[in-house]
């Protein structure tokens, strides 16, 4: 039994493709969406779907633009799955993508400046050029009981 969501998850409409937004699916389940460091576009994108337990937005303003001071109401969610945002910073990283019986799909190469939203399915990385990167989960984490390590591929 894996730890990762099998749902069906419809992705954000846009009238255009947007090459900097790539969604990994497998058979129309979202695996990730790997937001590129090129992309540039005025005001608010949110890149989830609503019912998502993780929201991915970019946000760009003009100077002088006012966000409204505000404060989040207290709302009952419940959430069964850890969704995870790596925003890489610096270095290159190597995305490994598998099902959610383990079986590999395919890898993509993440740069300084790009984040990727880990939604479901399983995933693995290799270091290609020394990185740093920030984290961001859902919590509380409970330790091991959080994943299921599983032999991944190894690439040269």
């Amino acid at each position: 039994m894996t730890n990762q969501a099998t749902e069906t998850i419809k992705l954000p409409q846009s009238d255009e493709p947007i090459p900097e937004v790539q969604y990994i699916t497998d058979n129309n389940c979202l695996l990730a969406i790997i937001i590129s460091a090129n992309f540039d576009r005025p005001g608010i994108h949110f890149f989830t779907p609503g019912d998502l337990s993780q929201q991915l937005a970019y946000m760009k303003h003009s100077t002088g633009k006012i966000i409204e001071p505000h404060v989040h109401n207290p709302v009952s969610r419940e959430v069964f799955f850890t969704q995870e945002v790596l925003m890489i910073k610096k270095g290159k990283l190597r995305a490994d993508f598998y099902t959610e019986q383990q079986q590999y799909l395919e890898s993509r190469i993440i740069s300084a400046g790009d984040v990727i939203l880990l939604v479901a399915g399983g995933h693995g990385f290799e270091v290609i050029e020394e990185v740093e990167m920030i984290e961001v989960k859902q919590g509380p984490y409970v330790g091991e009981l959080d994943k299921t390590r599983f032999t991944g591929i190894c690439k040269d």
